[in-house]
C-alpha cells in the first residue's frame, strides 16, 4: 500500500514549513546510514524519509500531493484529460497523450484505466465508494489541580469537513465539483469545547467522536483524539493515582511526636499525627487523599515524607539540654561533654 507522506514523518496534515523541517532532520540523524550501518531497514526508512521531505518541502509539489494523493505525480496528465472532458462537454470521449498517462498503467501504479477514469469523471468507470474521514489529534496542557478536578478546553482548529457545495460527493451533476476540485472535503475553522474528566493522566486520550476531518465522497468524518499533557506540580509528585509531597518537622516533633499540616491537591489542610522516633524520610500514608481514578468513584492515596528541620540557632538552655542528650547518650557525664566540646 501506497505510504502517507506525513505519516512518514510524523506531522500533521496542516503541519508548517518549519515543523516539516524539523521533524524530517530529526528522523534524517536517527535512520542515516552512517548511524546505521548494514542496517536494510534503516536505508529503506531513510529514503522514505527523504522522498516524503522532498515532497512536502516544495510548495508546488506538496499542493498536487494534497489534492492528487499517491499519484501526484501525474497530476497534469489528469489535468489535462479533465480538460479534455469539459472541452468535449463530459462526453465520455477523451484523447490522452499515451506519454502523459502511459507511466500510470505500469504495474504496482494503482488501478486501472477504467479506475482513473471512474474516480475523475465519475461515470465510465468504477467508482469509489464513500471513503471515512482521517482522525486527528490534538494535544492540550492541564495542571495537575486541573486534572485532579476536572476541567474543559475551547479547541480552535481548522480541519477538513464536508464541501458544503457538493456536500462532500465531490460532484455537481456528473461533473467534478469546481469548489473542492472533486476532492469533497475543504479545510474549515471550527470551535469546540472537550471535557477533560477528573484524574487524566499524562497521555490520556479523549475522543470526540465525527470531529475529526471529513469524509470522501458523503463518508462519514473521523473522530478527534484530544491528547493531555498534565505540568510538572512544585509540591507533590504523581505517580499513578498516588501522590507524594513533603512535610516539614521539627526535630523534636519527630523525638517525642508531635502534629504537622498537610495541604492536600484539593486545597485543604488537615493535622497529621507524627509518631514518637520518626526517621527523617518516613512517609506517612494518607488513604484516599489522591488523585481520583478514571475508573469508579475511588481516589489514589496521598503520601506526606517527613523532611527533619533542625533549628538554626539555640540559647544557652537548649545547647545544654542537647549536650546532656548526647552525654547520656554516650554514658559521659555533662561536664565530661562540655569538656570534650
Amino acid at each position: 500500500m501506497a505510504k502517507n507522506f506525513y505519516q512518514i514523518l510524523g506531522v500533521k496534515r496542516g503541519a508548517s514549513t518549519k515543523e516539516i523541517k524539523q521533524a524530517y532532520r530529526k528522523l534524517a540523524r536517527e535512520f542515516h546510514p552512517d548511524v546505521n550501518p548494514d542496517n536494510k531497514k534503516a536505508e529503506e526508512r531513510f529514503k522514505e524519509i527523504n522522498n516524503a521531505h522532498d515532497v512536502l518541502s516544495d510548495a508546488e509539489k506538496r499542493a498536487r500531493y494534497d489534492r492528487w494523493g499517491n499519484k501526484w505525480e501525474h497530476a497534469e496528465a489528469f489535468e489535462k484529460a479533465r480538460a479534455q472532458a469539459g472541452a468535449a462537454g463530459n462526453s465520455q470521449q477523451f484523447q490522452f497523450d499515451v506519454n502523459d498517462l502511459g507511466s500510470l498503467f505500469r504495474q504496482g501504479r494503482g488501478g486501472g484505466f477504467e479506475d482513473i477514469l471512474g474516480n475523475l469523471f465519475g461515470g465510465g468507470g468504477t467508482r469509489r465508494g464513500p471513503m471515512r474521514g482521517q482522525n486527528s489529534e490534538y494535544t492540550t496542557e492541564v495542571t495537575l489541580e486541573e486534572a485532579y478536578a476536572g476541567t474543559k478546553r475551547t479547541l480552535e482548529m481548522r480541519s477538513h469537513g464536508p464541501c458544503p457545495t457538493c456536500g462532500g460527493s465531490g460532484q455537481i451533476a456528473n461533473a467534478v465539483c469546481h469548489f473542492c476540485q472533486g476532492q469533497g472535503t475543504v479545510v474549515q475553522p471550527s470551535r469546540m469545547e472537550v471535557k477533560i474528566p477528573p484524574g487524566a493522566r499524562d497521555g490520556t486520550r479523549v475522543r470526540l467522536k465525527g470531529k475529526g476531518s471529513g469524509g470522501v465522497g458523503g463518508g462519514p468524518p473521523g473522530d478527534l483524539y484530544v491528547v493531555v499533557k498534565v505540568q510538572p506540580h512544585s509540591r507533590f509528585q504523581r505517580k499513578g493515582d498516588d501522590l507524594t509531597t513533603e512535610i516539614e518537622v521539627p526535630v523534636e516533633d519527630a523525638v517525642l511526636g508531635g502534629e504537622a499540616q498537610v495541604e492536600t491537591i484539593g486545597g485543604k489542610r488537615i493535622a497529621v499525627k507524627i509518631p514518637a522516633m520518626t526517621q527523617n524520610g518516613k512517609s506517612i500514608r494518607l488513604a484516599g487523599l489522591g488523585m481520583p481514578k478514571l475508573k469508579g468513584k475511588k481516589k489514589g492515596d496521598l503520601f506526606a515524607k517527613v523532611r527533619l528541620v533542625i533549628p538554626d540557632e539555640l540559647n544557652d538552655r537548649q545547647r545544654e539540654l542537647f549536650e546532656q542528650l548526647r552525654a547520656e547518650r554516650n554514658s559521659e557525664t555533662p561536664a565530661e561533654a562540655k569538656a570534650k566540646a
